[in-house]
């Protein structure tokens, strides 16, 4: 494995660039700690840049994965409003445009920030290697009981410099309906044809992307959610979350984080 930084010690304006046989990574620090670029066998799967930082890369989402309705939300008998970054709703957590830190050369961590009403940070772990990459999230509290869910957000291309355009292949038992406010309902309904804005439990099997003619992507995770996101015409978005959106699930206690991992596995297609 190779592993370059443009300068020592690690600053975070650095873009961290990893290496191992065919694969090629390169996480961006002052953008959420995001893969910002990555390539197999020369080819480049994810968008690679937006005017947005919700539109590019690969980041993770903490402490809350997709929309939270009106940015409001309950615990403890506390009412919340957290900030409207997509109007009219607020929207994957509080640090994918955020600066993070390298702890090492494979982890990198931030706190939540004042976004978020409660005291407490994340681990991001992301672990390249020929054949595949792992990332892990583990969110936790600096202080008292909090509500959290996680997730990915990947950016995949629709086309390669080669080939034919991707093809998405994946199996649930359903999916939540949404409302007129692209929220999930909590009604499970049978999965429909895409395209989607949606998110899919009972995952009976991880999806697979496939660049006919360059490569084929497998995606694993513990996480028990899946949302989709192809209504773009140049790019599919394929969602590992621990949890639904608009759904704070697990509840984080000190020495007890919300950890999720996901790997994501290629061959030549």
């Amino acid at each position: 494995m190779t592993w370059r930084s443009p300068g020592p010690g690690l600053p975070l304006s650095a873009e961290l660039i990893q290496e191992v046989g065919p694969a090629r990574l390169a996480v961006d620090l002052e953008n959420g700690a995001r893969l910002a670029s990555l390539q197999v066998y020369g080819h480049e799967l994810l968008v690679t840049g937006a005017e947005s930082p919700i539109d590019w890369g690969c980041y993770p989402m903490a402490p809350f994965a997709g929309r939270v309705r009106r940015g409001k939300f309950a615990f403890g008998g506390v009412d919340h409003q957290l900030p409207i970054n997509m109007a009219p709703h607020a929207i994957h957590g509080t640090v994918f445009d955020k600066p993070w830190r390298a702890d090492s050369e494979t982890e990198f961590s931030t706190d939540l920030g004042s976004r978020w009403p409660y005291a407490g940070h994340v681990r991001h772990e992301v672990v390249l290697r020929a054949k595949s990459l792992t990332m892990t999230l583990e969110v936790s509290s600096d202080g008292g009981r909090m509500p959290a869910s996680g997730g990915w957000h990947p950016w995949f291309r629709r086309r390669l410099a080669v080939g034919e355009p991707l093809a998405l292949d994946f199996e649930a038992e359903f999916m939540e309906r949404r409302d007129d406010d692209d929220i999930p309902t909590g009604e499970r309904v049978p999965p429909p044809l895409g395209p989607w804005d949606d998110c899919f439990g009972g995952i009976k099997r991880w999806p697979v992307l496939t660049w006919p003619g360059a490569l084929e992507l497998r995606i694993e995770s513990s996480c028990d959610y899946l949302t989709v996101y192809s209504e773009r015409d140049h790019a599919v978005c394929v969602e590992p979350q621990t949890a639904p959106p608009n759904s704070l699930l697990f509840v984080v206690e000190p020495r007890r984080p919300l950890v999720a991992t996901t790997t994501w596995n290629w061959q030549v297609a």
